[in-house]
């Protein structure tokens, strides 16, 4: 085994693996609940962008709701971003399991 050449091809894995996460920092997801009355935009990092919500669903008298509304719409659109992240991820380890990735 060649350790130079195991070691650039760490190298080259590691400068895909940046780069690829620059790329989800900066990719978009987008979920909607309640049929379209509260959208979530999200980048495949976790950072939520953005959050729409329909002013018909806003009842002053059932807050409850449109929270479980809101709470939902996150989670859905931080898991499409984490699923994203996750393929991208895997083409760039070969489906190697790295620490932290």
């Amino acid at each position: 085994m060649n350790i130079a050449k195991l070691m650039q091809q760490a190298q080259k894995m590691q400068a895909g693996l940046a780069a690829a996460q620059e790329e989800l920092a900066k990719r978009t997801v987008e979920s909607s609940v309640a049929n379209g009355k509260v959208t979530v935009t999200a980048t495949c990092a976790g950072d939520v962008l953005n959050i729409r919500i329909d002013p018909s669903v806003v009842d002053p008298s059932d807050v409850d709701f449109l929270q479980d509304l809101i709470l939902k719409g996150v989670q859905e659109a931080i898991t499409q971003g984490r699923e994203i992240s996750a393929a991208e991820m895997k083409k760039h380890t070969g489906g190697l399991p790295i620490p932290g990735m």
